[in-house]
């Protein structure tokens, strides 16, 4: 990358003149005038050497030794500014041709890393705001496959708790109504019209002679719902490769063990009947409830004993996506495992925030068939899964989500989907004309590609390795997508602008044909991380 070799120049000058590396950075461009690149060094040594940044970019300037990589130049009040050689974007485009989908993927040592998200009880359908914690968890997981990581897939959930004996008791209601028996639906019940289905299926399976004691409403119902929690993550393509279950840390132990090794420590005590995490002691400003006073575990506990089975596992990375009603808990739960002598700096909580449905500008209530909220298969039936996919990225993970209806379900340009599938869609219609037209050839000269929008598809393609290592580092999908968009805008501009065929310069078309292949391939690249087709025509 460009970047780099700018940056080891800057550091030999910085070895040469005996200076400590120091915070500086280098910025890409994107007025006229001021090159490809530019470096703050100058300003940031000027207030250590207490000379002027002017002088000091000027020096650099004089350091540089002619080369075919880039020059340099000199802005006011010391900006060292960079331009690079169009033979290096030539280059970055061959490569890119000979490369393919292996562009700028990383050749390190394979590693490991646990994704874990949606992890939503079996009570209810999923709703969109478990649908954008299910995209961003596939995307970031897609992300880390790219950069050489084995990555599992995750999905915990809650069987043991409370909320399983509300839906049990919820589901037995429905069946006492249905069968003439009168029953109470218990407090803050489950009371969905998703468990009058199921409780039609437990009827023409069992019968009517069911009590409300039977483990049947509770395993039955638990397992219709997750069969459809299932079905509505495969159609977003969605598929997870462990199930883990809180029940399973009560039945083997693990449970009791974090709670003994947090006494042992003097880091819980009880009070009022419950048994409390004394965080104080590690610098929080209250302590937290491990165990309520009717006995009733609070989350933090069996999520203790379920990321320290994680930790076990020994995994290079692992990834946790949460809701924001997470924020408060989460730092808890590594807190306890930091203390209990475990490893947590290779743990990375990604938050999201909530996504409202709106269109015509006024909030969506679609229907209550399913359940008082707006579910993910009331949205599958309106909308692909390329589009659901694109748009629950819209927004970064931590900003809310105004998910636009109106513009999702618009099929034309202005839906952002339709624009980046459209620019594919038209290259490969263009290479389909085009080796009918023109032909094959074995020289391609990209340095004939000298216009401006040219130049601007080949830095904007040129872009695309440090964009990932980006990517790598923050696991934040929009990232990825705001970069396709601007590189379709770039390559509609260039289309738009400059003809690919043309029978009368079949040199040059070769070279703007090749500058095609190579935009493709990057959308590619960056469509199938993003889990969106890339269709060959539209």
């Amino acid at each position: 990358m460009i970047e780099r070799k700018i940056e080891e120049f800057i550091i030999s000058y910085l070895k040469k003149n005996k200076i400590q590396n120091t915070d500086w950075n280098i910025s890409q461009n994107n007025k006229k005038g001021f090159g490809d690149y530019s470096s703050n060094i100058a300003l940031v040594l000027a207030k250590i050497l207490k000379k002027a940044p002017i002088d000091l970019a000027n020096d650099i300037l004089e350091f540089h030794k002619e080369d075919n990589l880039f020059s340099i130049f000199v802005t006011k009040p010391g900006f060292v500014n960079f331009t690079v050689d169009n033979s290096y974007y030539s280059d970055v485009v061959n490569q890119i041709l000979s490369d393919k989908d292996s562009f700028a993927k990383p050749k390190a040592k394979k590693q490991t890393a646990n994704v874990e998200f949606v992890s939503c009880n079996p009570t209810g359908p999923l709703t969109i705001g478990h649908g954008r914690q299910a995209v961003l968890g596939d995307i970031i997981s897609n992300i880390l496959s790219w950069h050489n990581y084995d990555v599992t897939r995750e999905y915990y959930y809650n069987d043991a708790g409370k909320q399983m004996r509300v839906l049990a008791q919820s589901c037995y209601a429905k069946y006492a109504n249905k069968i003439g028996r009168k029953f109470e639906s218990p407090e803050n019940g489950y009371v969905g019209e998703y468990l009058d289905d199921i409780v039609e299926k437990i009827i023409e399976k069992y019968g009517n002679d069911l009590d409300e004691n039977d483990e049947k409403f509770r395993t039955f119902t638990e397992k219709e719902i997750f069969q459809n929690i299932q079905e509505t993550l495969n159609s977003l393509n969605i598929v997870f490769d462990v199930f883990s279950k809180e029940k399973s840390f009560y039945d083997n132990g693990s449970i009791n063990e974090v709670l003994k090794a947090l006494e042992k420590l003097s880091l819980s005590y009880k009070k009022d009947g419950a048994t409390w995490f004394k965080t104080t002691a590690l610098g929080k400003e209250e302590d937290k409830v491990l165990v309520k006073s009717t006995g009733e575990p609070t989350y933090r506990l069996p999520d203790i004993a379920y990321h320290i089975d994680k930790v076990k596992r020994d995994f290079n990375l692992i990834v946790d996506i949460f809701g924001a009603d997470h924020i408060d808990t989460y730092p808890d739960v590594l807190l306890a495992l930091e203390s209990l002598g475990h490893r947590v700096d290779h743990i990375k909580v990604v938050i999201h925030q909530f996504v409202t449905l709106k269109e015509d500008g006024k909030v969506v209530k679609m229907s209550t068939r399913k359940a008082n909220f707006v579910t993910l298969d009331e949205l599958i039936e309106k909308l692909s899964a390329d589009i659901i996919r694109y748009f629950f990225i819209m927004r970064g993970a931590n900003s809310h989500l105004d998910f636009d209806l109106d513009l999702a379900m618009d099929e034309s340009e202005k839906n952002p989907v339709y624009y980046l599938q459209y620019a594919h869609a038209r290259i490969s219609n263009l290479g389909k004309r085009f080796k009918k037209e023109v032909g094959e050839t074995n020289k391609i000269n990209l340095q004939l590609l000298d216009k401006e929008d040219e130049m601007s598809l080949m830095k904007k393609l040129s872009q695309f390795p440090k964009k990932m290592e980006q990517l790598h580092e923050s696991l934040e999908p929009r990232q990825l997508a705001t970069y396709l968009e601007e590189l379709a805008a770039q390559y509609h501009k260039f289309y738009g602008n400059h003809k690919v065929i043309d029978l009368d310069n079949a040199e040059l078309s070769h070279a703007r044909m090749a500058l095609c292949d190579a935009t493709q391939i990057i959308f590619k690249i960056g469509l199938s991380i993003l889990g969106i087709t890339a269709p060959e025509r539209m």
